[in-house]
């Protein structure tokens, strides 16, 4: 695996409002906050994970995971078509469950050290899944965001679409 060199990530992401020509009907007044969108992240059950193959051709799948520390966490078996495709292009696309509160994150994913995943992966993950995940089960892998959009269906006055910014 080729070690990518990352520019510093900010902690708390920069607000503002999407590119979207056509949609100006969604954005409502003011920003929706960071805290909105890491409350999406967190409490998702399920979570779409899009990954590219070799050839260019799309790839979605259904994983189970973990936002902690402005980052996601999941696990995926190395053999699997998610795995080898993020190996050959780490650009990935995440997104939770719900998409009337879509939030799209927009990032790198890497497979890391089972040492290297924060310590409140674990009892996060038993206490949201009732499963015991350990290294057995396979690699562990992270999605650093490069930039988040979070969008509310139908939202009225209340801000209706944000972008955040890590670098």
């Amino acid at each position: 695996m080729v070690k990518r060199e990352s520019p510093p990530r900010r902690t708390v992401p920069k607000a503002s409002r999407p590119y979207m020509p056509g949609y100006e009907m969604m954005f409502g007044k003011g920003l929706l906050p960071w805290s909105w969108a890491v409350k999406q992240l967190s409490r998702s059950h399920n979570y779409w994970i899009a990954t590219v193959r070799s050839d260019g051709r799309p790839h979605l799948a259904g994983v189970w995971g973990v936002w902690l520390e402005n980052m996601f966490y999941f696990t995926s078996g190395e053999g699997s078509r998610k795995a080898r495709n993020i190996h050959a292009n780490p650009n990935v696309v995440l997104c939770p469950d719900r998409a009337d509160r879509a939030v799209i994150v927009e990032g790198v994913a890497e497979k890391v050290a089972w040492s290297s995943v924060p310590p409140r992966f674990r009892p996060a993950y038993k206490k949201k899944y009732d499963w015991d995940i350990d290294s057995s089960m396979g690699p562990a892998y992270v999605v650093r965001p490069r930039v988040v959009f979070g969008i509310i269906e139908n939202a009225g006055s209340s801000p209706g679409a944000s972008r955040w910014r890590f670098r």
